[in-house]
């Protein structure tokens, strides 16, 4: 795959081949984890417009704005008096499922749920307000089964869901290999094992799959487990950017409550501006979040390698998902889908300015 052809014609693929199918999956319909997690407010803190705002994340490390910004008090700060309830979520359908249900007001989530639960809601439901992550996806095998990239061709690789942002990125590297796989199956010349993060490692120990094509901390924890690093995905971009992680709201909740919006953003900002400070205390933050979600921390092993392939940003890399959606029509994927409005940046460049920091780019696709 030629650089100026990054991992994005199936990314949008999903939009038409997986969207049917996502809307009744078991995958799509998993349950969030209510964290009960509702930061302490400071007695005599102001209440903004809302009483409370309802927040969901994964529980993986190219998550850790939200996960330090809840686990540091640094969103509560922001918000006063109004109270934070967290949910995490497993992949990015259900949490765009929890968003149009209004389980949750905002969101980290990635790319290709973001564009599909844009698209499928003919642009009502949702928008993009910010950037948070870039990197931080591998594809890892098994490197007594795998030696060369060539050697997928039938193995049995998994991705975290059907239609998440991995599982169409892959997609995508095989049909740019030439190679062909049903994209609601999984099955073709390389067998595509739909499967939840938390369980990837077990069926790798166990040879159920063969590899994966994973956020961290998975990869990184199938690395420890004895899998090598085939492919580093920010490599198959040009300047080794691409966002991984947007910050969602739903259309309603940005109406009705701006002010709350703006603060969660605040918050986002100086999280990030924090991690980036303060790496090695931002990454023992980190861990001290998914210890509590998933009840162990992570070994130095695991979180090391994982925490340096990401970068943590403000900037939504607009760009990326515009290419996304041409680079899929001009490989007849699908027709031209109309992505304008799926961003709102103002209250982030309101934010950044305020910070004296660089305003960031819609790629011309603004809500007007």
């Amino acid at each position: 795959m030629s650089a100026a052809r990054p991992l994005t014609a199936l990314r949008t693929l999903a939009v038409i081949a997986a969207l049917p199918v996502l809307l009744t999956a078991c995958g799509y319909g998993s349950k969030a984890t209510d964290d009960g997690k509702q930061t302490a407010v400071a007695a005599g803190a102001k209440k903004l417009s809302a009483d409370e705002v309802k927040i969901g994340y994964f529980p993986n490390l190219t998550h850790a704005t939200a996960l330090v910004g809840v686990q540091e008090g640094l969103f509560q700060k922001e918000l006063g008096g109004t109270k934070i309830k967290a949910s995490t979520f497993n992949a990015g359908p259900s949490e765009i499922e929890a968003l149009n249900a209004g389980s949750i007001d905002i969101g980290w989530i990635g790319p290709s749920p973001s564009i599909n639960g844009y698209t499928k809601s003919g642009g009502k439901n949702l928008r993009i307000i910010g950037g948070s992550a870039s990197g931080g996806v591998k594809l890892v095998v098994n490197p007594t089964k795998i030696k060369s990239l060539d050697d997928l061709k039938g193995k049995k690789i998994a991705t975290p869901q059907l239609g998440n942002t991995q599982d169409v990125a892959f997609l995508n590297w095989i049909a740019d290999k030439g190679w062909k796989v049903d994209p609601q199956s999984g099955k073709g010349d390389v067998s595509v094992i739909r499967t939840d993060n938390k369980i990837t490692p077990d069926a790798y120990k166990s040879g159920s799959i063969d590899g994966a094509w994973v956020p961290e901390p998975t990869a990184s924890k199938l690395v420890a487990d004895g899998a090598k690093v085939l492919l580093d995905e920010s490599t198959l971009w040009p300047d080794k950017k691409f966002v991984i992680t947007n910050i969602i709201v739903s259309q309603k909740f940005l109406k009705e409550h701006p002010d709350v919006v703006e603060a969660v953003l605040r918050g986002s900002v100086k999280t990030n501006a924090w991690i980036n400070a303060n790496p090695d205390k931002a990454k023992a933050s980190a861990n001290a979040a998914l210890e509590k979600l998933a009840g162990k921390a992570l070994p130095d092993k695991v979180i090391d390698p994982a925490w340096k392939s990401i970068t943590f940003l403000d900037d939504p890399l607009a760009s990326t998902l515009n290419t996304e959606a041409e680079h899929a029509v001009n490989a007849g994927l699908l027709e031209k889908p109309d992505l304008k409005g799926i961003y709102d940046l103002t209250l982030l460049n309101k934010v950044l300015k305020a910070a004296g920091k660089d305003e960031v780019d819609d790629a011309g696709l603004g809500a007007q």
